[in-house]
C-alpha cells in the first residue's frame, strides 16, 4: 500500500471530493501543505470552499481530468462509492497512479497523531464526534476535527488544530473502520444495518471486534455497556476498557433525568455510581445524554476538567440535520433530522414528544431499498409514534434495484397500526398536503438521510 509522508507534501487528487468525509480530509491535507484536487458530479458549498482554499476541482468524472493534470498527481483517493468501472478510477490505474481508498488515508493520518480517537457506533457518530470538539475547544485543547456533519462553531465538517489530538468518526460501512489506526476508541452502539454489505448482525459484531482488537495495550475502548453481550467485543483485549451506560454500575451513567420545556436534558454524571456534577445538554433527547456520556468519558481519558466538560455540553448546540430547527411557516414549527433507521427514528420521535407541539407530523424518506425491506415493519412500527406520517419515494443512493418494496408498503404497515399514514410521489405534492393539512402549534419533521430537508425548506421559502 501506498503511503503517504506528512513531512513531505505532495500532489493528491479526490475522486469524488465533494462527500462530507472526502472534502475534509482533502482540507486537512491542504493545511498540510499539500496540493489538491479532485472531482465531483455537482458543485456544492463544500466544493466551492475548497477551489477558495486553492484546490482544482472538476464538476464530471471523467479520464481527461487525470490526463490534463498530467504526472503531477502522487496518489488518488477515492470513496467507496467508487467503482472499477469509474472513467477517473479507470484512468489513474492505468496511468500507474498509486491508490488509497478514503478510509486508508484517514488510517494513515492518524499515526500522525499522540492521540488519536475514532468515534464508532450504528448511531450517534456525529453528535458524539461534535460534542467531544466542543470539550475540548471550551478546554483550549487545539483539536483537530473531523465530523461529518456540519458543526458551526469550526464553520464546517472539520478543523485543523495545532495539538497531537485527533478526533474523528468511524463508520463500520464496508469495513472501512478496520483501516484506521485509533489509540482511543468509542463503541456507543452496535445493530443491524447496511445490509447491503454485512450478511447478518453476528457479521456486524465481528467487525466492531476487530475494530476493537486495533487498539494498541496502551489504549483505551470505551463501550455502551447496554450493548447486547457487550463483552463478547472487550474480552481479552490488551487495552483498557471503560463503560458508560445506564446500569450504574458502568464506570459512566446518569441520573435523574429532567427535561426544560425544548426537550433538553439536565442529569447527574455518576462515576462508579456517585454523583460528580449536574451536566446540562445544549441538544434535546434522552439517547443524547448516552452520547454525552461517552464524549466525557473520551474527555476525561485526555485529562479535560469537569468544568470545561459541563461548559462544552451546553454550548453544543447540534450539527445540520440532528433535530435541527429549521424555522416557522403559519406557526408550524419544521424540524429537521437525519434518522434513517429504526431506532433513530424512535428517538427523535420520542425526542419531540418532549418538545412543545400539538399534532406532530413526520415527513419520512425512506433511504435505500435494502434497508427499506430489511426493516419495513420496524420502520412502520417507529414512524407510528407520530400523529400523523406522510411518505415520499425511496431515496436511492448507491443502489438501482428497488427489490419490489416502495414507500407505500410502509404507509399501509403504519395505518395497520392505527396511525395515519399518506403517501406522495412527489415533492411538490408533499408540499401541498402539509400546506393544506398542518396548522398552528403542530409540529412538522422532516426526515432520512437523503434530500427530504428540501421539503421543509421549501415551505419556509413559501
Amino acid at each position: 500500500m501506498y503511503q503517504i509522508d506528512f513531512q513531505k507534501p505532495e500532489h493528491v487528487h479526490f475522486i469524488g471530493i465533494g462527500g462530507i468525509s472526502m472534502s475534509g480530509l482533502a482540507e486537512i491535507l491542504m493545511e498540510e501543505g499539500f496540493q489538491v484536487s479532485g472531482s465531483d458530479s455537482h458543485k456544492s458549498e463544500l466544493t466551492e470552499h475548497l477551489q477558495a482554499k486553492g484546490a482544482k476541482i472538476f464538476y464530471e468524472q471523467q479520464a481527461s481530468n487525470i490526463q490534463e493534470l498530467g504526472g503531477r498527481i502522487c496518489v488518488a483517493v477515492y470513496t467507496a462509492a467508487v467503482h472499477s468501472d469509474n472513467p477517473e478510477y479507470q484512468a489513474a490505474k492505468e496511468a500507474g497512479i498509486p491508490m488509497l481508498s478514503r478510509a486508508q488515508l484517514l488510517g494513515q493520518m492518524m499515526k500522525n497523531y499522540r492521540y488519536a480517537a475514532g468515534i464508532a457506533g450504528t448511531h450517534g457518530k456525529t453528535t458524539t464526534t461534535s460534542m467531544a470538539a466542543e470539550i475540548l475547544l471550551a478546554a483550549d485543547m487545539d483539536p483537530t476535527i473531523s465530523v461529518g456533519g456540519i458543526l458551526h462553531s469550526i464553520g464546517g465538517n472539520i478543523r485543523v488544530g495545532g495539538s497531537d489530538i485527533f478526533v474523528t468518526e468511524a463508520c463500520e460501512y464496508t469495513d472501512s473502520f478496520l483501516s484506521f489506526f485509533p489509540n482511543m476508541a468509542v463503541i456507543l452502539n452496535i445493530e443491524e444495518d447496511h445490509l447491503d454489505y454485512f450478511k447478518d448482525i453476528n457479521h456486524i459484531r465481528s467487525s466492531f471486534r476487530k475494530f476493537a482488537e486495533k487498539l494498541p495495550k496502551d489504549g483505551v475502548l470505551i463501550i455502551n455497556s447496554d450493548i447486547d453481550r457487550y463483552q463478547q467485543i472487550t474480552e481479552g483485549l490488551e487495552c483498557r476498557v471503560v463503560t458508560v451506560g445506564k446500569n450504574q454500575d458502568s464506570e459512566y451513567s446518569a441520573g435523574h433525568i429532567t427535561y426544560d420545556e425544548y426537550a433538553r436534558d439536565t442529569f447527574d454524571l455518576l462515576v462508579h455510581g456517585e454523583k460528580a456534577e449536574r451536566i446540562t445538554l445544549g441538544v434535546p433527547g434522552e439517547h443524547n445524554v448516552y452520547n454525552a456520556l461517552a464524549a466525557i468519558a473520551l474527555c476525561r481519558e485526555l485529562g479535560v476538567s469537569l468544568e470545561h466538560i459541563k461548559k462544552g455540553l451546553a454550548d453544543f448546540a447540534g450539527t445540520d440535520r440532528r433535530f435541527e430547527k429549521k424555522g416557522e411557516i403559519c406557526g408550524v414549527t419544521i424540524i429537521d433530522d437525519y434518522a434513517h433507521h429504526p431506532r433513530e427514528i424512535a428517538a427523535t420521535l420520542s425526542t419531540a414528544k418532549n418538545y412543545p407541539h400539538k399534532k406532530l407530523w413526520c415527513v419520512f424518506q425512506p433511504h435505500t431499498y435494502t434497508r427499506t425491506k430489511a426493516f419495513l415493519d420496524q420502520f412502520a412500527k417507529s414512524l407510528a409514534a407520530a400523529d400523523e406520517v406522510v411518505l415520499a419515494d425511496i431515496y436511492a443512493a448507491r443502489e438501482t434495484d428497488d427489490l419490489g418494496i416502495s414507500s407505500a408498503d410502509i404507509a399501509a404497515k403504519i395505518e395497520a397500526q392505527g396511525t395515519k399514514a399518506h403517501y406522495f410521489s412527489s415533492f411538490d405534492e408533499i408540499e401541498t398536503f402539509i400546506l393544506e393539512n398542518c396548522v398552528k402549534g403542530d409540529l412538522l419533521i422532516t426526515m432520512g438521510a437523503g434530500d427530504i430537508v428540501k421539503v421543509g425548506e421549501n415551505l419556509l421559502g413559501k
